[in-house]
């Protein structure tokens, strides 16, 4: 694998929570389908709360625009029986990839994340979701120790027993310094893990948003882009040096061999299309549809970050 040879991708989208949002995510899907993504993933909630909407997005998406969804399922708020019926219904709608996870509790839940006759945590969910037969079930990965991990190597372990239970692929947390992800890539395959492992990458919309999202979910923030971005805010180019870490970060992992990038879209188009463009991913023949005054570009978050 060489940086010139071009690298696949897939997004991620949540479902929209209001009518102008639906828009929106529409908007942002026709944006960047021309990228030929692999796959477009959709999100839950917290503690499921929008499974409904889950299944009714990646069902309309796979229908309407052709294209491969791998719908998120959580096994977190539900009993055994109504997650496999969840995973029932995405099967029912013909979508044959999943990403399984156990699923964040809700922020009132005061730490009660197990739900009575529910699965204890996602290994378990995993063989069960095997058993059902689908084509792909995607998991997430923990380049850097995961906020409940008790130990250093806990999250590789966890990540080995998941591809045992079954799991056909792994979709890493963002991270900002692309030597996270190589140093848990040489540990994952020390550890025998065999599965594609996907880098996660967010392309950063609003640095303050990104910054206080990577605290919450352990991801370390490297001292330096503290002070660039805020260096880049007060000179106006914020956006631009958004797209150059992304793109560096993506740059720095093609020379070391990873073919596949799975973006984090936040359902805004805009960051994630430049990066796209920056890494020669875009079509020669077709001209980029948004622009920074795209309606589409300019909606608020149906959720925050």
């Amino acid at each position: 694998m060489t940086a010139s040879k071009k690298p696949s991708v897939s997004f991620e989208f949540f479902p929209p929570k209001s009518f102008p949002a639906t828009f929106g995510l529409w908007n942002s899907l026709q944006a960047l389908v021309p990228v030929q993504p692999r796959f477009v993933s959709v999100t839950y909630g917290a503690h499921g709360s929008s499974r409904g909407l889950t299944l009714e997005v990646s069902e309309t998406i796979s229908k309407q625009l052709g294209i491969d969804v791998a719908a998120h399922l959580t096994c977190i708020g539900a009993t055994r029986a109504e997650a496999i019926e969840i995973a029932d219904s995405y099967l029912d709608a013909g979508i044959r990839q999943v990403v399984a996870l156990r699923g964040d509790a809700r922020p009132d839940d005061d730490g009660r994340v197990l739900t009575k006759d529910g699965f204890a945590h996602s290994v378990d969910f995993v063989s069960a979701l095997e058993r059902r037969g689908f084509e792909e079930i995607w998991v997430g990965a923990y380049p850097e120790l995961h906020p409940e991990s008790r130990y250093e190597g806990a999250d590789i372990e966890w990540l080995k027993r998941k591809m045992d239970a079954g799991a056909t692929g792994a979709i890493t947390q963002f991270f900002f310094d692309h030597e996270v992800f190589l140093r848990f890539r040489d540990d994952c395959v020390a550890a025998g893990i065999t599965i594609p492992i996907v880098p996660g990458v967010l392309p950063i919309d609003k640095w303050d948003n990104a910054r206080k999202f990577a605290l919450k979910c352990g991801a370390s923030v490297p001292p330096e882009l503290d002070r660039e971005f805020a260096m880049a805010k007060r000179n106006g180019v914020e956006s631009i040096l958004s797209v150059v870490v992304a793109t560096d970060i993506c740059a720095a992992l093609m020379e070391e061999g990873v073919d596949r990038f799975h973006f984090y879209t936040l359902n805004r188009p805009r960051p994630t299309l430049d990066v796209c463009v920056a890494l020669g991913l875009w079509p020669e023949d077709i001209a980029p549809r948004t622009s920074p005054e795209s309606s589409a570009l300019d909606l608020p978050p149906s959720i925050a970050c």
